[in-house]
């Protein structure tokens, strides 16, 4: 049986990665930080394990990634967003985005990486968004801090690839997630107009692309950017 570790995995995107690998036989470890119920409850439904960390901090993603054992597959979709002008944006504000975004991506990569080497195998899916390869009004950190996972997952694919381990970024569109409830239904109704498939995405479309980029399936696939946006951005 597959291991497959999932940050941010008790809520939103994060989640349905967790059932979607876990439907296709791997033993999920979900790795969060606030939502233990709803961790602990997924866990018993996936047949998977529930581990606290706060990926941003160095020692919990080591311990977090000790826990899951010999890693399969690595999904980071732990992250944090900001809606707020960039004159505003306070440097405790953009260094707390670039914490949890960019350096928890790094963090659990760093230590699961040695293990993946090893085994001349592996998979890792960090998730960035459309506003990393684009940028957004009012989201300057936020973008800034998704284009940087952008570089790091080409960076890594290039450095990994001799070893057997591919790495492939997901970069989704407006989907519908408790990050995104703070917007109103206007701006719902207008992005919903402007994507070319008139309509907003649902956290399965991102997990059925991390499941295929995590399988064999995609053996020959590293160091893409899948966008998962209804043809939002092209």
């Amino acid at each position: 049986m597959k291991t497959a570790l999932v940050t941010g995995g008790s809520r939103g995107i994060g989640k349905a990665c967790v059932r979607a690998l876990a439907e296709d036989g791997c033993r999920v470890v979900i790795g969060y930080l606030k939502e233990r119920e709803k961790a602990e409850a997924l866990a018993r439904e996936t047949g998977g394990i529930a581990v606290k960390a706060d990926v941003s901090v160095e020692s919990e993603a080591k311990a977090l990634v000790e826990a899951a054992g010999d890693i399969d597959a690595l999904v980071c979709c732990a992250g944090v967003s900001l809606i707020k002008l960039f004159q505003d944006t306070t440097a405790e504000e953009w260094r707390r985005i670039f914490a949890v975004n960019v350096e928890g991506t790094a963090n659990v990569c760093r230590f699961a990486v040695p293990r993946m080497i090893r085994k001349k195998s592996g998979s890792i899916v960090t998730v960035a968004s459309m506003w990393g390869q684009v940028g957004a009004s009012c989201e300057t950190a936020y973008s800034a801090s998704k284009a940087a996972v952008i570089g790091l997952t080409k960076a890594l694919a290039k450095e990994l690839g001799p070893s057997g381990v591919r790495v492939n970024c997901l970069s989704p569109g407006v989907i519908m997630t408790d990050m995104n409830a703070e917007l109103t239904e206007e701006t719902l109704r207008s992005l919903r107009g402007e994507t070319p498939l008139m309509a907003l995405g649902d956290t399965r479309d991102v997990a059925e692309a991390v499941r295929f980029l995590a399988s064999d399936r995609a053996k020959f696939i590293t160091g893409q950017v899948l966008a998962v946006n209804g043809g939002l951005v092209i």
